[in-house]
C-alpha cells in the first residue's frame, strides 16, 4: 500500500531573479572599484606626506600644480597666473561644480600656493583640495 502526502507535489524550478540581483551587485561593485583606480594626471612634484591622504583623483577634475621654482601648471601645461585666471573662469562657466586639486611641491613657497588658491576662489570654484602623498606610518 502506497501512502500519499496530503500536500500537492511541486515541480522543481530554478529561480533566476536572485541570480540576476547578485550579478547586478557584482557589476556595481566592480564599477565602483574601477573608479577608484584612476591615476593623477599632473606634473611630477615632490608632494608632502600626510597620514590621512587619499591617493588618486578622477578624470574630469581640474589639476593644478606648483613646482619648487614657483611655476604654475594646469593639466601638465605651464601657464601664467593671468592666463590661469581666464582659463578657470571659462571652466567655471561650463562646469561650476568641478573639483580642483592643487599639487604643491613641498619646497614651493607658501606665497605661491596662496596666490594660486586666491585665483581659484576668485574664479568661483568651491571644491578645492590639496594633493598629498600617503604616509606609510
Amino acid at each position: 500500500m502506497k501512502i500519499r502526502s496530503p500536500l500537492p507535489a511541486r515541480k522543481t524550478r530554478l529561480e533566476i531573479v536572485p541570480l540576476i540581483d547578485i550579478m547586478f551587485f557584482l557589476l556595481a561593485s566592480f564599477m565602483l572599484v574601477s573608479l577608484t583606480l584612476s591615476r593623477q594626471q599632473t606634473i611630477k612634484v615632490n608632494l608632502p606626506s600626510a597620514v590621512s591622504a587619499q591617493p588618486g583623483v578622477s578624470p574630469g577634475q581640474i589639476h593644478l600644480a606648483v613646482d619648487a621654482n614657483g611655476l604654475l601648471y594646469l593639466d601638465q601645461q605651464n601657464i601664467t597666473l593671468p592666463a590661469l585666471a581666464t582659463a578657470l573662469a571659462g571652466r567655471h562657466r561650463t562646469a561650476p561644480d568641478t573639483p580642483v586639486y592643487i599639487s604643491g611641491d613641498q619646497n614651493a613657497r607658501h606665497g605661491g600656493i596662496i596666490t594660486l588658491l586666491d585665483t581659484i576662489q576668485r574664479a568661483g570654484f568651491q571644491k578645492v583640495a590639496f594633493q598629498v602623498e600617503p604616509n606609510s606610518q
